[in-house]
C-alpha cells in the first residue's frame, strides 16, 4: 500500500505526519505532483490558503492535483485546506480553488488570530461511532452553504466544520493539534479505506 501524501508546501504538515506515525501508518511530504502521484491519499494542511495556492500554480501542481482529486483519490483538508477544496468561497470569489467539494466558505469568518478559540464538538464518525472531539479553530472558515450529497459530521453552534462527499473530507478546525488522532483514523480507514 502506497503511503498517504501530506502536501508540504507551506502550514503546518509535519504535524499531520506525526498522527499518521500515532496510528502506524506510513506518511510523507508531499512537494511535486509525481511524489503526490505515488501516494493512496493526500492531507492538505491548514496554513494560508493564499500561499499555497501562489505556490501549486508556482510549482504547475494546481490542474495536476484538481484531475487526480476529480479522479478519486481521496483527500483531507483542514482549514486552509478546506477552503482549497471548497466550490466556492464567498469573500473572495476570484480565489483561485480545487473545486473539490461542494461548499461554500468564508475566509476567516470566525475573526483574526487573536479571536481563535477551542470548542468541544461531537462528531458522527460512521462505523467509528460519535466522538466528543477538542476542535481548534485558528482564523478559521466557516461552510455556509453545503451542496446535495454532502455529509456534515459535526457542527459547532450549528455550523457544519467536519464535512465529506466521496472520497473528500474538509475540517475547518486543525484536528493535528491536539493528541486526538480519531479524524486521521476516520479519514484513513472510512473515507480511504486505507486501515
Amino acid at each position: 500500500m502506497a503511503a498517504t501524501g501530506i502536501l508540504g508546501l507551506q502550514g503546518d504538515y509535519a504535524l499531520h505526519l506525526a498522527m499518521l506515525e500515532k496510528l502506524g501508518a506510513e506518511g510523507k511530504i508531499v512537494r511535486t505532483l509525481e511524489e503526490i502521484n505515488s501516494c493512496s491519499a493526500l492531507i492538505i494542511p491548514g496554513g494560508e490558503s493564499t500561499t499555497m495556492l501562489r505556490l501549486l500554480k508556482r510549482f504547475n501542481m494546481l490542474d495536476g492535483l484538481k484531475k487526480l482529486i476529480k479522479e478519486g483519490m481521496p483527500v483531507f483538508g483542514t482549514c486552509a485546506g478546506a477552503i482549497l477544496l471548497a466550490s466556492k468561497i464567498s469573500n473572495y470569489p476570484g480565489q483561485t480553488h480545487l473545486d473539490a467539494l461542494d461548499i461554500t466558505v468564508e475566509r476567516n469568518a470566525y475573526g483574526r488570530q487573536v479571536e481563535s478559540f477551542e470548542a468541544d464538538i461531537e462528531a458522527d464518525l460512521g462505523n467509528m461511532g460519535r466522538h466528543t472531539i477538542r476542535a481548534v479553530f485558528i482564523r478559521a472558515p466557516k461552510i455556509t452553504e453545503t451542496q446535495e450529497g454532502v455529509e456534515s459530521l459535526a457542527f459547532f453552534e450549528n455550523t457544519p466544520v467536519l464535512v465529506k462527499k466521496g472520497p473528500v473530507l474538509a475540517a475547518t478546525f486543525h484536528p493535528e493539534l491536539t493528541d486526538d488522532t480519531s479524524i486521521h483514523k476516520y479519514f484513513l480507514q472510512e473515507v480511504a479505506g486505507l486501515l
